[in-house]
């Protein structure tokens, strides 16, 4: 007879939003630390290359440029989804106000659309990040790979994910959903080759 011994139960503690912005009122996390509150789990956010900065310096360069006083564009900056979550996309197109967002974050129902641009952090985006989004209501986000050089757009959301995914690559057209006037080519994002 073999005796099997019972694994250890671990016990684990989830943050909600109102305990994580504590910690950072108290001084826990520095200005330098990247990280972000995703179901509850404080995330060491990747380090950002140089690909992945070009490539959201040109996002924000062709939102602000195509869609002006439409929509603001917010770089790498919080957005409230629920009381466990609290990412930093790349880039939130978010709904103009009057006070630029300063008495609160943005939360699901002040967005048009959320891009993560992805290097080192493909799988999490899209295997973590991307999901949340969908149960969350989010509209429409892209996810752009910038080793594949390839843009999804996920659009539709469920709490079972996005209905509607869809790959693009170079030389091929895309809009945003909330302003469909607005046309794009996928080079626009993703830039010229490099070699």
């Amino acid at each position: 007879m073999t005796l099997q011994l019972a694994k250890p139960r671990l016990n684990t503690f989830r943050l909600n939003i109102s305990q994580y912005h504590q910690m950072s009122e108290a001084g826990i996390f520095s200005e330098n630390d990247k990280v972000e509150l995703i179901n509850g789990e404080i995330i060491e956010m990747s380090p950002i290359g140089r690909r992945h900065t070009a490539c959201v310096n040109r996002l924000n360069s062709v939102f602000s440029q195509l869609l002006g006083k439409k929509v603001i564009v917010a770089v790498q900056n919080p957005i409230i989804l629920n009381n466990l979550s609290e990412p930093e996309p790349d880039i939130a197109l978010l709904q103009p106000r009057a006070d630029f967002y300063e008495s609160g974050h943005p939360q699901p129902q002040d967005i048009f659309l959320l891009i993560e641009v992805a290097d080192s952090s493909l799988e999490y985006d899209r295997d973590v990040k991307i999901p949340l989004y969908a149960s969350s209501g989010i509209t429409e986000v892209w996810l752009v790979d910038i080793y594949e050089q390839v843009i999804i757009v996920y659009r539709y959301p469920s709490e079972n994910g996005y209905s509607d995914i869809q790959k693009l690559s170079r030389g091929e057209k895309m809009s945003i959903q909330a302003f469909s006037e607005i046309n794009l080519v996928v080079d626009d994002i993703l830039g010229s080759i490099v070699s």
